[in-house]
């Protein structure tokens, strides 16, 4: 069984997003530890680009941020953590990035250092299917969204390893007062063609919305809450953080 599979199976997953090399490597790796002891269960981390595919103003300031760390830096990191834990770690980046790294590279090198999981937004599943793009130990998570046909919906669900990623709104992440309506539906519709994890990310920005998201699906991913909060305490952002993620921990499990 994979390190995303053991995560599942313990709780509802508990998801923080943070983008590597914001505000440095440093604090980055420091973040990976205080998320965990805080009650996370898998990090998503971000790879900076200069123009992220879906993401909001929050999470796009922090890339820019971090855009000196390069792919190369990400990979050196998850290899260093790995020293210390092994939680979960799902890296978010661009297939531009791939692409010029290699693929075949990238992914020998992501299962050689202990990456878990791959999340490539501007990588259509069809092409991914048809470049047969398989890494060996590395999951492949595709997006869901609300406006997804049926059809889309087996193809992504099929293909998916390690758990779905579901898109809890039309458009790009940020915090949100409320949790979209009809989630519930969409994961039955989900479900009719897989048995593997669901997880709903983009809008959940609070314990209410966390819990709300964990009440239907198996995991919650939450990222523009976090990522402002380090934007809002550079020097040190693990007391703040650890705060939020720990509320956020309680409420899914009540």
């Amino acid at each position: 069984m994979s390190r995303i599979s053991e995560a599942f199976e313990k709780r509802k997953a508990l998801i923080p997003y943070i983008t590597a090399g914001d505000p440095n490597l440093g604090i980055t790796e420091k973040l990976v530890y205080a998320l965990e002891k805080a009650g996370a269960d898998i990090i998503e981390l971000g790879v900076p680009f200069s123009d992220p595919l879906a993401d909001g103003p929050v999470i796009q300031a922090s890339h820019l941020r971090a855009l000196k760390t390069s792919l190369a830096d990400i990979l050196k990191l998850v290899k260093k953590i790995r020293k210390k834990t092994q939680i979960p770690i799902v890296l978010m980046l661009s297939d531009n990035l791939i692409v010029k790294y290699g693929p075949e590279k990238f992914y020998r090198d992501a299962e050689g250092v202990g990456v878990d999981g791959v999340i490539v937004p501007d990588l259509p599943v069809e092409e991914a299917i048809a470049e047969s793009r398989e890494p060996k130990a590395v999951s492949r998570i595709f997006l869901i969204a609300p406006t997804s046909t049926e059809e889309r919906i087996e193809m992504i669900a099929e293909a998916s390893t390690g758990f779905v990623y579901l898109v809890s709104l039309t458009g790009i992440t940020g915090k949100r007062k409320d949790l979209s309506t009809g989630l519930d539906a969409l994961v039955l519709k989900i479900r009719k063609y897989t048995d593997k994890p669901i997880a709903i990310g983009f809008g959940i920005s609070s314990p209410q919305t966390a819990k709300a998201a964990a009440v239907v699906a198996d995991g919650v991913v939450v990222g523009s809450a976090i990522v402002d909060i380090i934007a809002k305490n550079k020097r040190n952002p693990l007391p703040k953080v650890s705060k939020f993620v720990s509320s956020l921990r309680r409420a899914i499990d009540r």
